[in-house]
């Protein structure tokens, strides 16, 4: 895959990401300070909005396989820009 078309994907997908990505880090987290708190049970809605239940629309199938398969193509991208060599330009 070309340099451009894998800097395009990338910068076509974080957007995408973003939300998603924050969602789940900050919920996660939340949650396990509320069981090092031994308050558990009282934020268990943060679990519902980690694993992707929001409301009455249940994403808990598809959620963290599309999350998963984001943040993997955002790293395989990132990883790839990152350690791309410089062309050398001919000198005249």
């Amino acid at each position: 895959m070309k340099a451009q078309k894998i800097r395009q994907l990338h910068r076509t997908l974080v957007p995408f990401m973003v939300l998603p990505l924050l969602l789940t880090l900050t919920t996660g987290t939340a949650f396990q300070f509320a069981v090092a708190a031994n308050r558990a049970q009282d934020f268990i809605w943060l679990l519902d909005l980690h694993r992707g239940k929001f409301g009455t629309v249940n994403l808990e199938f598809v959620y963290p396989i599309l999350n998963a398969l984001g943040l993997l193509t955002l790293v395989i991208t990132g990883l790839l820009m990152w350690l791309r060599i410089p062309q050398r330009r001919p000198q005249a």
